[in-house]
């Protein structure tokens, strides 16, 4: 969200006036200490002439590893296990994200095992 401010050349408290909220809680925004609801994120898309997906720090599916750019099962992507997992995510920090991305990568590609090897491994 920040780069698109700036790239916009305007203040916190501008876009914040902008967009009907206060500065302090789009601050909070743009250091990912909270996510906006659907409306704010709409009126903040129009205001700084960005995509949601860039606000919201998400990276071109092409620029991820192969592993990551598989779609969700559509039976998983609105369950409320996936909800809270998103939302939790929304709390963690960069360094926390890379180590949650690398550990959902390992997830995908490892090799599966048959149930029964899993079983005799005990």
């Amino acid at each position: 969200m920040r780069a698109a401010r700036m790239r916009a050349g305007l203040t916190q408290a501008e876009i914040a006036a902008s967009v009907g909220i206060t500065p302090e809680v789009f601050g909070r925004m743009e250091r990912g200490k909270m996510l906006p609801s659907v409306p704010t994120l709409f009126r903040l898309c129009v205001a700084l002439r960005s995509g949601p997906h860039e606000l919201m720090g998400f990276v071109p599916p092409a620029s991820l590893p192969q592993a990551a750019q598989r779609q969700v099962p559509p039976e998983l992507a609105d369950t409320p296990e996936t909800r809270r997992l998103l939302r939790l995510m929304g709390r963690l920090q960069g360094l926390q994200l890379k180590l949650i991305l690398r550990l959902v990568l390992a997830f995908l590609t490892e090799p599966r095992r048959p149930r029964s090897q899993k079983r005799n491994r005990r």
